[in-house]
């Protein structure tokens, strides 16, 4: 007897197929999943995998050479030990580190302190909300401040595919707002919203990363960050402030933070220790000291009004990562600023040779030569380099296949179908002679790649 088996996707009973039970149509999974575009997150990680031979400026994975094994358990003895000398019980400490925490996490008062001491933030620990890294604290944030199919996300454009990625999984819209030489322009924000306001739809919030930005390396000038910050609260938008390379400045060019000049709570900052302290750890946190107050007239910050979000997704972050960032800050006194300085000084040396390299096999006065045009950011983890023929996923692989360099398409990046003809360099994981020689590979490839004009 022929049998039909359940399609649990469509609902109903269907032939068995070539392919046999089981089997589920992938136009039935949510867009997300589906959409090609969603992939380069993976694909940007899993490049070097790919092409081990290959040199890879593809991703921005942190500077290797800082990590200590014996720092693990020092930092978190030196927690535990922070937590004895406050008087917290044995028991209750044993509890923390073994069971299921607290859905906003336990080193609130530690962040609280750090961000006061690096960035000028002046927060209380109810308005901090510890997480499994930048990218659940944007989940988590869109997730509450986007409530109608009609609400919309205005981003900068190119942008980090993790804020295209999170739209798309919550299905929010995006309106991209191209970036300019200088960073996000306020009054293209401004225009933006209110084109978003005239289709009959509510702009929501505006993204971007305000200081060496990614894809882009540009850095928001003062003026444009207090003048932000007042098309916010004229447009009635939250700003989401992704903040990781702040810390990387040269020195006497560390700018103030949006957050650190919100007098109206306009701003959500999100961050990470990725970064700054190492990414194993897949530890960030949001802030929003924003207030949110119940029809009984009850006030709570936007933190713990979100925490019901943040239970849905991830139940509470991981108590040995918090134990081990939270010993980390109170060994050193709550400043990531000095220890990190050492680093800064990494990345600004590795940009300075990327700079210098691609000078030399692409000087600007012969750009009619060769058509490649670079910009030249003053810190950060990117350098963006424009082509003259479609820089795109298969460019790459044979890049990678065949020339020994790999690279990421800028068109992973733009939000509105640009970035077709440009590739972007991570330089934060590779030394200056590795940089020096993968340039002089790209460099070839590109003068062996047909040029196609515009």
């Amino acid at each position: 007897m022929h049998t039909q088996p359940f399609d649990a996707a469509a609902g109903a009973r269907r032939p068995v197929g070539e392919d046999g039970p089981g089997c589920l149509d992938r136009d039935r999974l949510h867009a997300g999943i589906v959409d090609p575009e969603m992939d380069s997150m993976r694909i940007l990680s899993e490049t070097a995998m790919k092409f081990p031979a290959a040199l890879s400026f593809s991703s921005g994975a942190p500077h290797d050479g800082n990590h200590d094994l014996s720092k693990l358990s020092y930092y978190t003895d030196r927690y535990l030990k922070h937590l004895e000398d406050q008087g917290v019980p044995r028991q209750r400490i044993t509890r923390l580190m073994f069971q299921y925490g607290p859905v906003n996490g336990f080193i609130q008062d530690e962040v609280v302190r750090m961000l006061r001491h690096d960035e000028d933030i002046e927060v209380g620990p109810e308005a901090v909300m510890i997480t499994h890294g930048f990218q659940e604290a944007t989940l988590v944030a869109l997730r509450g401040l986007f409530s109608s199919p009609d609400d919309v996300l205005l981003a900068v454009s190119p942008a980090y595919v993790g804020i295209r990625g999170a739209a798309r999984m919550l299905d929010i819209p995006l309106r991209p707002v191209p970036e300019g030489p200088h960073g996000l322009d306020p009054e293209d924000v401004a225009a933006a919203a209110r084109a978003v306001r005239a289709e009959g739809r509510r702009p929501v919030a505006v993204y971007l990363v305000p200081d060496f930005s990614n894809p882009s390396g540009t850095v928001v000038p003062l003026d444009a960050r207090r003048r932000l910050l007042e098309v916010a609260a004229e447009e009635d938008l939250i700003i989401l402030e992704d903040n990781p390379y702040g810390l990387f400045a040269p020195d006497g060019e560390k700018m103030p933070t949006l957050k650190s000049l919100d007098e109206r709570r306009r701003v959500v900052y999100l961050g990470s220790f990725a970064k700054s302290a190492f990414p194993g750890a897949r530890l960030g946190y949001l802030i929003a000291d924003q207030e949110v107050t119940d029809a009984d007239g009850t006030r709570r910050a936007l933190a713990q009004e979100l925490s019901k979000a943040k239970a849905m997704f991830t139940v509470g972050s991981s108590s040995l990562s918090q134990a081990v960032i939270g010993g980390m800050l109170v060994d050193h006194d709550y400043d990531l600023t000095t220890p990190t300085r050492e680093l800064a000084a990494v990345y600004l040396e590795r940009l300075d040779a990327a700079l210098r390299a691609l000078a030399e096999h692409f000087p600007p006065e012969r750009y009619a030569e060769h058509g490649v045009r670079f910009n030249t950011p003053r810190g950060g983890f990117f350098v963006v380099v424009e082509v003259d023929f479609e820089a795109d996923l298969a460019a790459m692989e044979h890049s990678a296949r065949h020339y020994g360099v790999s690279w990421a398409p800028m068109r992973m990046f733009h939000l509105d179908g640009g970035g077709r003809r440009a590739l972007r360099l991570g330089i934060s994981n590779l030394d200056p002679q590795d940089i020096r020689t993968g340039i002089a590979r790209l460099a070839r490839f590109i003068a062996d790649t047909p040029r196609t004009g515009v």
